[in-house]
């Protein structure tokens, strides 16, 4: 793979992660899997607009779904991805001064 090729798939990911509801889906699932439901309770938008975020997590390859009868779960598929937001945290201390 070109690194000019590397750069925009990165920067398919992190436009993929530059969002706040979705942010808020990846720090829920690094606490563990949960269904879809609690991740409505969590977020606090309508089901389809989560079943959104949560197809284009997957096809990212962020998150992995599982299905449990009519249930399914979420789960995160690349922890790594914490990495950005310790480091987002990071670079938001430093700008404030704290």
């Amino acid at each position: 793979m070109k690194e000019k090729d590397i750069f925009r798939i990165q920067a398919q990911l992190l436009k993929a992660l530059a969002n706040e509801a979705r942010l808020k889906i990846v720090d829920r699932l690094a606490k563990g899997e949960c269904s879809v439901g609690e991740l409505i309770e969590v977020i606090g938008l309508d089901p389809s607009t989560v079943s959104k975020h949560l197809a284009l997590l997957r096809a990212h390859g962020i998150v992995r779904d599982r299905r449990d009868g009519n249930v399914v779960y979420y789960k995160l598929l690349t922890p790594c991805v914490l990495n950005f937001f310790a480091c987002a945290t990071q670079v938001l201390k430093e700008r404030l001064g704290r």
